[in-house]
């Protein structure tokens, strides 16, 4: 970083950084950004952790709240996808590179 962020980037931020203090969310994201084709659906998702469905599917609403995730459905699954503008914001904040 060259310079501090200002008060509106930090707001906008922010939600990012809580959504992702959470270690089932951080992994979520990882998956998905390492998905084949850089989207995943709920239904592989959900076999990648010992929670329930309905665990899974709000941790996947707080991420695509925040504006981490897109969405979309096909059938009866669902499919996400990380939204790399976003995350570049959150990794430049941290100064890596997305």
């Amino acid at each position: 970083m060259r310079e501090p962020i200002s008060a509106d980037q930090a707001e906008r931020l922010a939600p990012l950084l809580k959504a992702l203090a959470d270690p089932v969310r951080l992994r979520l994201v990882s998956i998905v950004a390492a998905s084949e084709g850089g989207e995943a659906c709920v239904c592989d998702l959900n076999d990648a952790f010992d929670l329930s469905q309905p665990t899974i599917s709000h941790h996947l609403k707080v991420l695509h709240d925040v504006g981490l995730l897109d969405r979309s459905k096909r059938g009866v699954w669902v499919y996400y996808a990380v939204r790399r503008e976003v995350l570049a914001d959150v990794a430049t904040l941290i100064g890596g590179n997305a």
